[in-house]
């Protein structure tokens, strides 16, 4: 609901969701393992397709053939309350942040002193979820508190204050949410087929 793609639709006992994008065709979710998991993994040879799974690495490679690869792992986390209770948008001075409404999606962007974006981020609110997505800072304007600020703005948008809170972190941004007082739901694997490698 974040990246305005279509909704999820039952298939192969997890989710698929055909995202059409031209790093990726279509993506299948699943919250744990199962026979329809392993079908596609031994089915499908086309590249751009992804195999997520809410389980550690070593769980999805043991269901997947060799020409599967995995990503890197990621973290589903989750929050519920305010973590910025009483917090102070602060930024460095000349940093300018501006965000955008856009029914229940959100986009908040901070703007270094020369007008180039120095971090971003997307937020969307449905069916008692509030989830965080694309919450990037660009390497030269990092550690100076960019991405707590963009936390704070995004979470300011929610309507149902205890909406409960979401988000998939990567194994750096995962430091930044956890000093916020986030919690690890369960790990996150993706695989995909490389273009370079045969079927």
């Amino acid at each position: 609901m974040v990246r305005d793609l279509p909704a999820p639709v039952p298939d192969h006992g997890g989710w698929r969701v055909d995202t059409g994008q031209p790093a990726e065709i279509r993506r299948h979710v699943f919250a744990a393992a199962c026979p329809g998991l392993i079908e596609l993994g031994a089915t499908v040879t086309e590249p751009l397709v992804l195999l997520k799974l809410a389980a550690p690495h070593a769980e999805l490679a043991a269901l997947l053939p060799p020409r599967w690869r995995l990503e890197p792992l990621a973290h589903v986390m989750t929050f519920i309350g305010n973590f910025g209770d009483g917090s102070k948008l602060a930024l460095p001075e000349g940093y300018r942040l501006s965000v955008e409404r856009d029914g229940d999606r959100a986009l908040a962007r901070i703007a270094a002193p020369g007008g180039t974006i120095a971090a971003s981020g997307h937020a969307a609110e449905r069916d008692g979820a509030f989830i965080y997505d694309r919450i990037a800072t660009e390497a030269a304007h990092r550690r100076r508190g960019l991405g707590r600020a963009l936390m704070l703005a995004l979470q300011r948008t929610r309507r149902s204050p205890g909406a409960r809170q979401v988000l998939t972190a990567t194994a750096d941004g995962r430091a930044l949410y956890a000093s916020l007082g986030w919690t690890v739901h369960c790990p996150w694997s993706t695989a995909a087929i490389s273009c370079s490698t045969p079927s």
